[in-house]
Order: structure tokens, then sequence, then C-alpha cells
């Protein structure tokens, strides 16, 4: 009988480590390591029960789910671990033996600071994510004079902060940031929130019918064929819990209202 274990690290930190950049797997270790893990996962669990305490049949499911949906895997910063991607933007790590899971965030040391391995990783899946999916169908707001850099916004027509970083959007074009909003209808489809991110993109001027519903005037209700939801879906998938939730181009993800110059300072423009 296989024995597969599951390590979840305190406070979400797996390991403090002290080494080098991950380097890419070849496709033949990639392919052996998921390989041993789903022989692990198939096997019959005939061993008893008491032997086994920690088993979890729901834990088990959603492994091999997650197993399903691997896109890549590559060496980690640690000796012996292996990086694991799923298509879904979800990071693990295994052992080399495929024996071991390990959830949470590699640290590593550097001279003066500590350096998270794992979220770095996860701002460069957001990244690819956010390329691949492009900005077709956002509502721009383009800087003024010169674009210095740009910003994906995830945002909410009724959400109170969304409505306050909107107040800051033309002193964040002035620094030369333009920002590109993406819906994020919190309460979901069907909703009158969601109805009213339909209305403002499908006006005529989107633009200024986002100026009008962020500041609290009614916008007329509109219909049309509209990306809100695959916007939202995109959201979702990249990790954003709440709004606004700001997306830099390294992938990067800003959570909740930020003023205009902190954000900018958090670009290297000020």
């Amino acid at each position: 009988m296989f024995r597969f274990s599951v390590i979840k690290a305190l406070a979400g930190v797996c390991l403090l480590c002290f080494a080098a950049l991950p380097v890419a797997a070849t496709a033949d270790e990639g392919r052996e390591l998921v390989s041993k893990i789903r022989e692990r996962l198939a096997a019959s669990a005939d061993q008893d029960a008491a032997d086994s305490p920690g088993q979890d049949p729901r834990l088990t499911l959603s492994l091999r789910e997650m197993l399903a949906d691997v896109e890549k895997i590559r060496k980690s910063t640690v000796p012996g671990l292996y990086e694991v991607r799923t298509s879904g933007g979800q990071i693990f790590y295994v052992s080399e033996d495929g024996e071991h899971l390990i959830f949470g965030s590699v640290l590593r040391s550097r001279p003066g600071t500590v350096v998270n391995v794992t979220e770095a990783a996860q701002n460069e899946v957001r990244a690819d994510t956010m390329a691949s999916f492009g900005d077709q169908g956002v509502i721009s707001y383009p800087a003024k004079g010169k674009q210095k850099a740009e910003i994906a916004v995830f945002t909410d027509i009724d959400c109170p902060y969304c409505r306050k970083f909107h107040e800051q959007v033309p002193r964040i074009n002035e620094l030369g940031i333009t920002v590109n909003y993406y819906g994020f209808p919190r309460s979901g489809p069907d909703t009158g929130s969601f109805s009213k991110y339909e209305s403002v993109w499908c006006n005529v001027d989107p633009q200024a019918a986002m100026n009008r519903a962020k500041a609290g005037q009614k916008v007329p209700q509109k219909a049309c064929d509209n990306p809100v939801l695959e916007q939202m879906q995109l959201g979702q998938q990249v990790g954003v819990r709440g709004t606004p939730a700001i997306v830099l181009e390294n992938g990067r993800m800003i959570p909740g209202f930020v003023p205009a110059e902190t954000l900018a300072k958090s670009l290297g423009l000020l």
C-alpha cells in the first residue's frame, strides 16, 4: 500500500531556503513525476484506517482533479522539490519521489531580506493569464501624455471603495498610468450590480456611463453581447477575492483601494 502524504505549512509558509532560481524540469521528468503520484492515488486504499487517521477521501478526489489539470512542472528553488502549476493558476510543490505535496509559500533568504518565491511564481502565472485574455472589452481611461504604466482593475459598480478609487482615476492618468477596467460584479450574474455593469458596457459611451454610475447616478438599462461574465471569470482565475483589485503588468496584485500617489510609488514612478 502506498502512503500518500500532504504537508500544509503553518501560517501558509512551508520552507525558508537558500537557493538559486528555479530550473525547468524536462518534459520526461515532469511526466514521470505526475505519473508516479497518479499511481499512488489510484492504488487501492486497503490499509486499515486506524493506521492512517489522516485519510480524507475528499482530499484525494481534489488532488486527482488537480493532477488532471497540471500545466507545467519545474524544479523549485529547494533541492528535491518540484514546483507544479495547474491551468487554473494553482501552485504547489511535490517531492522528487512523488510522495509528498506541499501547499504554502516558499521563502528564500537573501542578503538583508526574504523573498517570497511562491508569490513571484503566482505573479508570473497571473501576468500570463492576463496577457492571454488581452484587453478586449475593457473600459479604458488612458494616461495623460506619455504612458508610463498600465494597470488592470477589477471593479464593481456598487462597491464603495471602487467608487473611491474611481475618484482617483483622473489623478492616476495625470501620473502617466492607464487604467483598464474589467468587470467584477461581486454579487454575480442575474443581479442588479451585474446588470448595471452590462448597461455601462453596452452604452454608446461606456466611459461616460461608467463615470455616472460610479457617482451613483442612474444609467439607462441596456443589453447587448458583452464580456462582463468572461471578465468576472478571468478575475476568479487570477485570484480576485474583492474589489477593487489592481493587477500590475508584472502580475502583482494589489487588493483594495490605493491612493493615486501610493500606486505611482509602487510602480516606481514617484
